[in-house]
């Protein structure tokens, strides 16, 4: 596992704490941690080509934002939770590994942040974007796609279920 891959797990954990102690996050945060996601998988396709580096450096630039912004929460809820985010992070930059990262035979499932549940639809045509990434914000879920058709969706088991009920009326056009 890469290291930005661990460094990628442990800011899902702490955003998902933060949110479980109440912390006000916004949404935006998860379409950021999304979108990371889908650098590091774009960038493992090949890590020898070029334009799989030039991804990799946006995707290095990209989870530092997302980590100076939650380790902002962190340290607003107490200097020892704070420290022990630090710790977590220094120890995964060294190479250790903080979260076992899921075996399964969907890439998706298997890139599944520690207590989330993970949900794969297949639609007969695809839908926006930015309709995809509405649903997502509103029921706080990260979304990866695949391909135009297919989505990957982490979060809450129930509000997964709630989103799905959302996804539903294109699962038939």
């Amino acid at each position: 596992m890469l290291s930005i891959e661990q460094n990628w797990l442990i800011l899902v954990e702490l955003l998902t704490d933060l949110k479980k102690r109440g912390v006000d996050i916004p949404n935006s945060v998860n379409k950021d941690i999304s979108l990371l996601k889908t650098s590091i998988n774009f960038y493992k396709k090949d890590m020898s080509h070029p334009d799989m580096i030039k991804e990799f450096d946006k995707a290095n630039i990209r989870i530092t934002e997302i980590q100076d912004k939650l380790l902002g929460y962190a340290e607003d809820v107490n200097d020892d939770y704070y420290n022990e985010w630090i710790d977590k992070l220094r120890r995964a930059n060294l190479g250790e590994e903080i979260y076992k990262q899921a075996e399964s035979s969907s890439k998706f499932v298997g890139g599944a942040p520690p207590g989330f549940s993970s949900a794969k639809i297949h639609l007969k045509k695809p839908i926006a974007e930015d309709r995809t990434q509405e649903i997502a914000e509103y029921f706080n879920l990260i979304i990866e796609f695949e391909d135009d058709t297919t989505i990957a969706i982490y979060g809450d088991s129930e509000n997964i279920k709630k989103a799905l009920k959302e996804f539903a009326p294109f699962f038939n056009e």
